[in-house]
């Protein structure tokens, strides 16, 4: 149907417009409008299809065109392409991330957090109730427990899906206001065009970004938050839509809603409230101006502060002084105080709302009833300091008396919002009824208002100085006598009373205090402040500090901030999102880990990033090498040019999205003062930071676009402007494919798996790290595997909280042997002791008699029963004196001149004897001993928690005549209490036991059954599984147990075991998806030993593969990038020689050969100053091994002639290089 109107011709069916005046001049106008109105339209749907389908054909025809231009009524179906194309961006994402989500737990908190999920336990500080509440949803879909992390994975995949959609929401929004204009009567297609692409190829290019990619295949909190970041965003831009209409304010409410929700799942969140509050100023307000801006932007700040240090710990701060004085003060039971607490904040918001919303309403009541709610909240008791809590509270007050202006309407939206903010973080409500039900999993225990508001302010983490505090070289202020001065604030630490009948009253007592001094050499925005060693070397390296005792100054202080912090810790995440990825190994600073690059060749070796013509294995074939050749980057950068070219409007866009780019970004940086050497990639903290940044990059094709328009008309334009860009996330997706598709790698339970298989039945497990606890408590709490083994974390074994819940018994786990009262532990109580011997109280002695006295001889002489009660001192003391000590006695501290107070343990070697006609020493695997000794070594000052606890534990399981095996796992590094002689490895796992180990420490039969018939590999066999660093170090880990056992097993003389378990290595563990290095040189040696020459050169060969291309790729950098490689060179030269003195006990052809090669290297590698350690330089190593083949050769006249050459040559590189290295072998 085609109507005229003023000079315009309308087409219903296609809902276009042709102006008369344009074209009245052309005869085919002319006959045009002889036409039926019918044809007419008819003829207008022909050139819509040509300009589809064949815009070739008609270009050059200017009346086609011009009809490129035609105005295209759109609006009413604008809502509809924008929702179809929006779910197809989640649809899109969420296929992808539920085909490369790992199927079952992955390392790091993972597996806490799906415990969590599925049976609604607490984990660590400071907990994530909602997260566990909607995975607990999503597990109840499993068909078995074995399908449950899928199901939580599955919950992260659809919300990062759901981020997507928001995403693709929020910049079509933005880019509608600023590419169609309001005054516009209709929507042009070129526009629509424009408007969409925008939307797409911002929203598919985060899909495939390197972070968020991460984030959405796993168990985790981060994709969750990042949903709920998308989500308010895009819910204030519906809101700013609205804001003119009645009920506009619902939106606000709902916003607020989804921040208190979001404070179950993380606080990352409420970093959009900057932003949010810029788009509220720049639609309210009528006179936008920079002072406005900026006060706008400080009241966003204040909110941000209101949230995070008023409400969150505020609640139970307020909670906590109802109950100390309901339970403490009126004698009520116990929660009498914080239910009543909860009662009085529902009655106040009550209260409030019908003050705002009923006829009867009085607006001074309302503005009462509002103080009360705000205070009860904990809005006006930031921080501990009193006067700071009487001034916000004046303040609060005051402005209500003097401002007149307040009105019902935003007393009733305030309360309104904190009303729904305060429902949100009532989910928090689970961490308390999960703890007092004494769940397996019940980290810190929050059982009360005092225990949960530990927990939520995460005190177990400590604090890091922000605006103002110490440095690394500060120490706490001392008085003139050099006494230490009473601390500047003390923070008390309350619990329940441990009762010692049920008829003791309810009662608080303080448990701890923290207290904080005053410091020196304090200075302003401190970035450096840890006093840790490494983390001093950290300083030296980044910062340039010379001497750590000296405070740094502020450029000092800047340069840290800027290079390391922003630099390192921001910027290199950002550009791997936007730029490309060197490769997935954790980066230290050096140039050939963790970088980011551009795929660029020379722009690469310009940045340091070393030759890029010939890289080596490492980085060519590691799956994480992902290059965008900076395309998401410069499309970025071409979005923002946009925003700020598009006027008033577009700058104003800027500034809010800036805000949420900068907030999510770098406002982190600046809240978490890193310190150096963390001990994993923190990228995934930024997510929100490149969620705002690719709203730029959407904007990019609208910048294209514009340009394109100078040239072709518009709707080519637009599409072309959206075809080119759309390469930029197909680039993305092809390159990070592979590195984070996840699908068909089960290591993390597999391997957890293998630390419970390898156990005796109710057994105890010692862990350490996140790494070897967190897959246990997976195995064990989801998927129901070897609950009779107890696994006791060593760190938490510290806290009073875990040992209450380790003497309890967790399903077939009987409760740990620990025979302490309670309260003999609890608190500040059996926390640590005093380790002080007879050597150590002589030593000093003699020490300071001998600076006093004129003779040093005099103090030789002295008799020290003088100076201290010589009996209570002993040499070695029973186990059973010693618990006795740290069990009973308050303040044992027998007389001695250095410590006055607090328990002292006067020796640090402690007996305990054996029955060994009741110990099964077949069963254990070691040879009869009637004593087990400690030796806690002569360095040991203190004894704490977690070591009177085991060494509890042990005289406990003594007792029983070791029947309850106890375990440690061999990746807690040091092993607890010195045990390594008492020690036998049984896999990944070292037993501890009594009786004399064998001298390879190694129980041959049971880890031989472990390792090559129990054990499972989590799929590492399939090249196709991808590994990243974390999994590959667990990998090896593996190799060096399989390692450990052909050692012991040739040792034993089980050659035809060694081959198997050899075979099985090679099976289980292989270098096409493992890459082989030194540690694997041992497996060529055990097969040579047991005549399989073909197999060691095989293992030889994957070593070299490795090993050559990456010293060939150090080899070819310029001396300053060299020596920054210093430590993976020494790796790679080490290895080499470890080849080399194979070959020279097995392969003497190749031995001469590669004893060449082996020196060049050397020499070029310190002819470039690249420094070896003392201990291990390869040249004391050559010259070695040189002077073994010389004895090796002393009957063949020729051949003893080229070994003196060769060892002359590398005494002349001693000389040269290593002159003290020489000496030594002059001296022999």
């Amino acid at each position: 149907m085609l109507f005229h109107k003023n000079g315009v011709y309308y087409s219903s069916n296609i809902m276009k417009v042709i102006h008369i005046p344009s074209y009245a001049t052309y005869p085919f106008f002319k006959k045009f409008f002889n036409l039926t109105n019918k044809n007419k339209a008819r003829l207008i749907n022909t050139f819509s299809v040509l300009t589809i389908f064949a815009p070739k054909c008609i270009k050059n025809n200017r009346l086609i065109n011009d009809y490129y231009h035609i105005p295209v009524s759109t609006m009413k179906r604008y809502n509809l392409i924008n929702n179809v194309f929006g779910w197809f961006s989640f649809a899109v994402a969420a296929i992808v991330y539920l085909m490369t989500i790992e199927p079952t737990a992955s390392f790091w908190d993972c597996g806490e957090f799906i415990t969590s999920a599925f049976k609604l336990e607490v984990g660590h500080p400071p907990g994530a109730p909602f997260f566990m509440l909607t995975g607990k949803f999503f597990t109840l879909f499993a068909s078995d427990t074995s399908q449950v992390a899928m199901m939580v994975n599955s919950m992260s995949a659809l919300l990062s899906a759901a981020t997507i959609l928001f995403l693709f929401w929020t910049i079509t929004h933005l880019a509608k206001k600023l590419i169609y204009s309001d005054t516009e009567q209709e929507m042009t297609l070129g526009q629509l065009i424009a408007i969409i692409g925008c939307g797409l190829i911002g929203a598919l290019t985060y899909t495939f970004t390197d972070t968020f990619w991460f984030s959405a295949v796993e168990g985790e909190v981060y994709a969750y938050s990042s949903m709920f970041t998308a989500l308010v965003f895009w819910l204030i831009l519906k809101w700013e839509n609205r804001a003119d209409k009645e009920g506009s304010d619902k939106w606000l409410v709902i916003i607020a809603y989804a921040m208190g929700l979001s404070i179950g799942v993380h606080l990352l969140n409420l970093l959009c409230i900057p932003a949010i509050v810029l788009v509220y100023y720049f639609k309210k307000s009528k006179n936008v101006n920079l002072k406005g801006t900026l006060i706008a932007l400080a009241g966003s700040l204040f909110l941000v502060v209101i949230l995070m240090y008023g409400i969150i710990p505020g609640f139970t701060k307020v909670g906590g002084w109802f109950e100390k004085l309901f339970v403490n003060g009126f004698g009520l039971s116990y929660n009498t105080g914080a239910l009543t607490y909860i009662l009085l904040i529902v009655i106040s918001i009550i209260w409030g709302l019908y003050e705002t919303l009923s006829a009867k309403g009085n607006l001074n009541r309302a503005k009462v009833a509002f103080v009360i709610c705000m205070a009860l909240s904990g809005v006006t008791f930031i921080g501990d300091n009193i006067l700071l809590w009487i001034a916000l509270l004046g303040g609060l007050i005051a402005f209500f008396v003097l401002y007149k202006k307040i009105s019902f309407r935003f007393l009733n939206t305030t309360i309104l919002c904190l009303m729904v903010i305060l429902i949100g973080y009532s989910s928090f409500a689970l961490i308390p009824i999960r703890s007092i039900a004494n769940t397996p999993m019940d980290q810190n225990s929050p059982e009360n208002v005092f225990t949960l508001a530990s927990y939520l302010n995460r005190e177990q983490y400590g604090d890091r100085p922000l605006f103002y505090g110490k440095t690394y070289a500060s120490s706490e202020k001392r008085d003139a006598n050099g006494r230490l001065e009473p601390p500047v604030s003390e923070k008390q630490s309350f619990d329940k009373v441990v009762k010692k009948s049920p008829d003791q009253k309810d009662e608080y007592i303080v448990t701890g205090t923290i207290p904080t001094y005053g410091y020196t050499n304090t200075m302003l925005l401190p970035r450096m402040y840890s006093t840790e060693d490494r983390h001093l070397l950290g300083y030296q390296i980044w910062a340039d500090i010379k001497d750590t005792s000296v405070p740094p100054t502020m450029f000092e202080n800047m340069k840290f901030f800027f290079d390391y912090q922003l630099d390192f810790m921001y910027f290199r995440y950002f550009m791997w999102n936007f730029s490309g990825r060197q490769n997935d190994v954790q980066g230290q600073g050096g140039p050939s880990n963790g970088n980011w690059i551009t795929g660029i060749s020379f722009v690469d070796e310009l940045l340091g990033r070393g030759p890029q013509g010939n890289l080596p294995p490492d980085i060519a074939e590691n799956k994480g090498h992902n290059k965008y050749y900076m395309l998401p980057l410069i499309l970025g950068i071409l979005g923002i040019a946009f925003q700020l070219t598009r006027g008033k409007k577009g700058e104003q866009q800027f500034l809010v999205t800036f805000m949420l780019f900068f907030m999510t970004g770098m406002a982190i940086i600046i809240y978490l003062n890193q310190q150096p050497f963390e001990p994993r990639e923190r990228d995934y903290a930024y997510a929100g930071s490149f969620y705002a940044f690719c709203i730029w990059i959407g904007f990019g094709v609208a910048f294209i676009w514009r340009l394109l328009k100078k040239v072709l008309p518009e709707t080519p334009a637009a599409a072309i402007a959206t075809v080119v860009t759309v390469l930029v996330p197909i680039q993305m997706a092809g390159q990070n494919w592979d590195d984070h598709d996840r699908s068909d790698r089960y290591t993390m339970r597999d391997f957890g798996m293998n630390y419970l298989r390898g156990c005796e039945p109710n057994s105890i497990l010692f862990s350490m790290g996140d790494n070897d606890t967190f897959p246990l408590w997976y195995a064990q709490e989801v998927e129901g595997f070897r609950t009779d083994v107890r696994v006791c974390n060593l760190s938490y074994l510290q806290t009073d909280w875990y040992v209450d819940q380790m003497r309890r018994q967790a399903y077939d786990s009987s409760p740990l042997p620990i025979e302490w009262e309670e309260d003999r532990y609890h608190g500040d109580k059996g926390q640590s002791a005093y380790v002080f011997t007879k050597r150590d109280i002589e030593r000093l002695l003699a020490r300071d008699l001998q600076n006093t006295k004129e003779s040093s001889a005099w103090a030789g002489r002295v008799n020290y029963a003088d100076y201290y009660d010589t009996q209570a001192f002993k040499d070695t003391m029973e186990v059973s004196d010693v618990l006795n000590i740290l069990k009973t006695m308050d303040n044992y501290a027998p007389r001695n001149p250095y410590v006055e107070n607090g328990i002292i343990v006067p020796s640090s070697i402690f007996r305990m004897s054996i029955d060994e006609s009741k110990v099964d020493w077949n069963a254990l695997g070691t040879r009869p001993k009637p004593e087990f000794i400690f030796n806690l070594g002569d360095n040991k000052g203190g004894i704490y928690r977690q070591e009177m606890m085991i060494i509890d534990m042990l005289y406990n399981i003594n007792k029983d005549d070791w029947k309850r095996p106890i375990y440690y796992a061999v990746t807690i590094g040091e092993p607890p209490l010195r045990l390594t002689t008492q020690s036998m490895l049984e896999g990944i796992n070292y037993r501890i036991t009594p009786g004399i180990v064998d001298s390879t420490g190694v129980n041959t039969d049971v880890m031989f059954d472990n390792m090559v018939n129990k054990y499972k590999w989590g799929g590492i066999e399939n090249p196709k599984v991808y590994l990243d660093e974390n999994n590959l170090r667990m990998c090896r880990t593996f190799r060096l147990m399989f390692d450990r056992l052909v050692t012991a097993l040739l040792m034993e003389g089980k050659k035809d075991k060694a081959i198997q378990a050899l075979d099985r290595c090679m099976e289980a563990i292989p270098a096409n998806t493992v890459p082989r290095g030194g540690e694997s040189v041992s497996f060529a040696d055990a097969y040579y030993e047991l005549g399989q020459p073909e197999k060691a050169q095989k293992v030889i060969d994957e070593i070299l593969y490795r090993v050559d291309g990456n010293l060939q790729w150090y080899a070819s950098m310029k001396q300053d990038l060299m020596i920054n490689c210093t430590s993976d060179i020494r790796d790679l030269v080490n290895t080499e020689i470890q080849i080399l003195d194979t070959y020279q006990r097995y392969d003497k052809a190749r031995y001469e050969a590669y004893l060449e090669k082996v020196v060049a290297n050397a020499e070029l590698f310190m002819s470039n100053r690249v420094s070896f350690s003392d201990r291990s330089h390869p040249l004391d190593y050559l010259m070695r091994i040189s002077m073994r083949g010389l004895y090796m050769v002393e009957s063949d006249t020729a051949l003893r002639k080229d070994a003196e050459t060769k060892i002359e040559r590398i005494g002349g590189m001693m000389q040269k290089y290593k002159p003290e290295l020489l000496q030594k072998y002059y001296s022999k």
